[in-house]
């Protein structure tokens, strides 16, 4: 069954396309990832790198990805095959790719998220309120150590997120995004005032943003422009799928701009309330779980209502994961419900399903699986790496191509433009460009850099 036969939701509202599109970009990598990889990278030198990566690999991307799925409005799969000129070619695969990456990504990222939301009820009952960081690594590790609470807590965030899916499109994912991202917006300048208040606030400041040009090596280049193409959630499906909700009226180069810049202040945010904090209690800035999980806990137990602010943190950050998560699992899920004729709340039962299997693995991989291995690689790390480093860029590179070398610059302009209703054609050949010569072959340096062959 096609999408044809089959009615589809869509954004009601432009705020509504914005919130949704950037909940989407937003996620836990916001919140320690950016400001971290900013500040050890070279701060202001590094994010003038990231903003220029962005420009020519992220952004062109990211309205290919809208204007397909606007153009069909179908999910990934049926959308490439529709917009192909050769039917006989199988772009389709395309699609396929982009599905298993989400799926593969989700299998992970929903264990990360499940710890976020188990945080928020251990700072609600205080027991991680402490500067003693043997306390904190202690309170991590037994709940990464439990099988049960492992599983349980990751099954309870696909539930979670599976119910918000099946609210549909309108009500469940454009109403949740307008409710939560100026939620996340708020928290974050709570944060960012109490953080700012403190002694050492300048010393954060300067971690974040002074340049050390000295840094910038063709490693720090490549990583910058690595962390442009991921951090839009490019190349797994969902920003096609999200662009097949968009109203024909939407204009999508002004939309990707503004969700650029909101994701950008969001990072920057999140850096300014975490490391002024991190500096004035002496802590070292560190990336991943350890920042969060482990120094974030200890910074707040030494401040005036802490345990309020922790709290207000982790919220923050299941928000950011929440957004993330929602478009992620809506890529398999619409590819169930219109590829195999699905009702959408099979499809999202199905696809729920499938996680709690998929993710298990990786939610027992620091108990019961640790010292299970596949190719040198515990089910977590090995997830993380192929779709990080062969199926996000490969789909990066192939939807930049389709683009320029198969739909063409004459459907490519019709679509970005609205019909002809947009005078924006000098933006359209500036993307066209790009697309066609410059972010296909920056994602390959970005995919050899990930295999390490470069």
């Amino acid at each position: 069954m096609t999408n044809n036969t089959i009615k589809r939701g869509g954004f009601s509202s432009s705020f509504g396309v914005l919130a949704a599109t950037l909940g989407s970009a937003v996620g836990l990598g916001n919140i320690w990832k950016f400001p971290y990889l900013t500040g050890a990278n070279g701060g202001a030198g590094f994010l003038l790198i990231y903003l220029l990566a962005t420009l020519v690999i992220g952004l062109p991307v990211m309205i290919a990805e809208i204007t397909m799925g606007r153009a069909a409005k179908a999910n990934p799969i049926t959308a490439l095959q529709n917009l192909s000129p050769k039917k006989s070619l199988p772009w389709w695969l395309v699609g396929v790719a982009g599905m298993a990456a989400a799926f593969l990504i989700l299998s992970f990222y929903s264990e990360v998220v499940a710890w976020v939301f188990a945080y928020v009820f251990k700072a609600i009952g205080g027991s991680i309120l402490s500067s003693d960081r043997h306390v904190t690594e202690s309170a991590f590790g037994a709940l990464i150590a439990d099988p049960v609470q492992s599983l349980l807590w990751q099954w309870g965030v696909l539930a979670f997120i599976g119910g918000i899916l099946l609210m549909g499109v309108t009500k469940g994912i454009e109403g949740i995004a307008k409710k939560l991202m100026p939620i996340l917006f708020l928290l974050l300048l709570l944060l960012c005032a109490v953080s700012l208040s403190l002694d050492k606030a300048a010393d954060g400041l300067a971690f974040l943003f002074r340049p050390d040009f000295s840094k910038i090596t063709a490693g720090v280049i490549l990583t910058a422009m690595g962390l442009a193409f991921f951090k839009l959630s490019l190349g797994m499906g969902t920003m096609m799928t999200y662009g097949s909700y968009f109203r024909d009226d939407q204009n999508i180069p002004q939309t990707t701009l503004r969700v650029m810049a909101a994701d950008l202040c969001v990072s920057m945010l999140a850096g300014i309330a975490i490391f002024p904090a991190v500096f004035t209690f002496g802590f070292e800035p560190a990336a991943g779980p350890a920042l969060v999980f482990i120094t974030i806990p200890a910074v707040f137990s030494q401040i005036p209502g802490g345990q309020l602010l922790m709290i207000a943190f982790f919220v923050l950050a299941s928000v950011a994961a929440t957004g993330a998560m929602l478009s992620l699992m809506e890529v398999p899920v619409v590819i169930l419900h219109e590829r195999f004729g699905l009702s959408r709340a099979k499809a999202t039962l199905l696809t729920i399903a499938g996680l709690m299997l998929l993710g298990s693995s990786c939610a027992l991989t620091n108990n019961v699986l640790a010292d299970f291995k596949l190719f040198g690689m515990n089910m977590f790390d090995l997830f993380d790496f192929v779709s990080s480093n062969v199926l996000l860029p490969l789909g990066g590179i192939l939807l930049a191509l389709f683009v320029g070398w198969v739909w063409g610059a004459d459907k490519f302009t019709q679509a970005l433009s609205n019909q002809g209703t947009l005078a924006n054609q000098a933006t359209i050949r500036v993307v066209f460009f790009l697309l066609r010569y410059v972010s296909p072959v920056l994602v390959l340096l970005v995919m050899l850099k990930g295999l390490n062959l470069l």
